[in-house]
């Protein structure tokens, strides 16, 4: 009898760890990612930057590019400038934004690309997908999946709370995330790739049922690991499905209706995957992922970001327009804004006594 297999992009080397970018240049040459040193190296004007004179004592051959933003443009811009460079490899060294310019830059001059993350704020540091601000708002863009990893944690405790408690919210998500695609599963004959799907509810429940907080060194190392499996989750499925459902589908809604006053997009997901859960009738995993949220201060109602009631019912009703062809609770449910709002006022009272 044969035995088959699949093959699934994966990274060549994960290092999650305190202390692991004293050893990155030696990471590098020992995976055999860049043995000549020659590297194309990223950074942000922030805590990127403010790593590079620690950092290219390590990387005699790097050349550094300053990146301005996670817009487009400044994607385009860097992969030009990198076009003759005759590099080994790109690495991201920064947050979200400028870890998917790299990302997009690295894909379009044909380079593998290292991800050295400083904050644990989405899953976007292993992910085969770069989001990237453009002139009609946001884009997601298909792209290769780092092939390197590394997060030191010394650095992510640095980080503003805030952008690492994101990663919380990004985590958990992905629980409402299959049972969207569950749902769809059932409603429409959608198929579910079972090893995705327990990859990216693994990472899920791991942060719903972690007892840690932001101080403590195992939970930063298992959220690291939770945002990179959820990465490799789409990798097998093809797409983001795995960690993309109705929760993305609203925050993808608030950022394109209120562009100047989004939050952060794991605080988003978490508060929509929460209401989404409520909408699928699960009251007690509801209830359970409020708690989780609530501990690490993210949000679990609209005003708790700056959005009033209506302005979040308005997201609900548009959400299913930022995503044409996916299917979740919310085009399975169809409610008009009236039955949102009752929805929503009822899950307002209902994680007031949970969170």
């Amino acid at each position: 009898m044969p035995v088959l297999t699949r093959l699934v992009p994966s990274p060549l080397v994960v290092d999650i760890r305190a202390g692991a970018l004293d050893d990155l240049g030696t990471i590098l040459a020992d995976q055999r990612i860049s043995a000549s040193g020659r590297l194309a190296v990223t950074v942000s004007g922030g805590s990127g930057a403010a790593l590079r004179e620690r950092l290219e004592p390590q990387l005699p051959g790097a050349d550094w590019f300053p990146v301005a933003g996670g817009t487009l443009d400044s994607a385009v811009l860097l992969a030009e400038q990198m076009r003759s460079g005759h590099y080994d490899a790109v690495v991201g060294l920064g947050g979200g934004k400028i870890i998917d310019a790299a990302k997009y830059a690295a894909a379009r001059v044909g380079l593998p690309m290292v991800a050295v993350a400083t904050n644990l704020a989405h899953d976007g540091i292993c992910s085969p997908v770069s989001t990237l601000d453009n002139d009609a708002g946001r884009g997601s863009y298909g792209v290769p999946s780092p092939i390197g990893i590394i997060v030191d944690l010394d650095v992510i405790r640095q980080a503003p709370p805030r952008f690492v408690a994101a990663g919380v919210g990004e985590a958990v998500s992905n629980i409402s995330c299959i049972a969207d695609w569950e749902l769809s599963y059932r409603e429409t004959g959608e198929a579910v790739d079972g090893l995705a799907a327990a990859m990216s509810r693994t990472s899920g429940t791991m942060m719903l049922r972690h007892p840690g907080t932001l101080d403590d060194d195992d939970f930063l190392g298992a959220l690291a690991e939770a945002l990179v499996l959820t990465g490799i989750s789409m990798n097998v499925a093809g797409s983001s499905r795995p960690a993309s459902g109705g929760c993305h589908e609203i925050s993808h809604a608030l950022d394109i209706l209120y562009p100047t006053r989004s939050a952060q997009h794991g605080e988003q997901v978490g508060l929509g995957g929460a209401f989404a859960t409520y909408l699928r009738g699960d009251l007690d995993l509801c209830g359970q992922m409020a708690t989780v949220l609530a501990r690490h201060n993210l949000p679990v109602t609209a005003d708790q970001i700056g959005f009033t009631d209506e302005e979040f019912i308005a997201a609900v009703h548009y959400a299913p327009q930022t995503r044409p062809g996916r299917f979740t609770i919310l085009e399975h449910l169809d409610l008009d804004p009236t039955a949102i709002r009752d929805a929503y006022t009822d899950y307002v009272k209902h994680v007031s006594t949970t969170a």
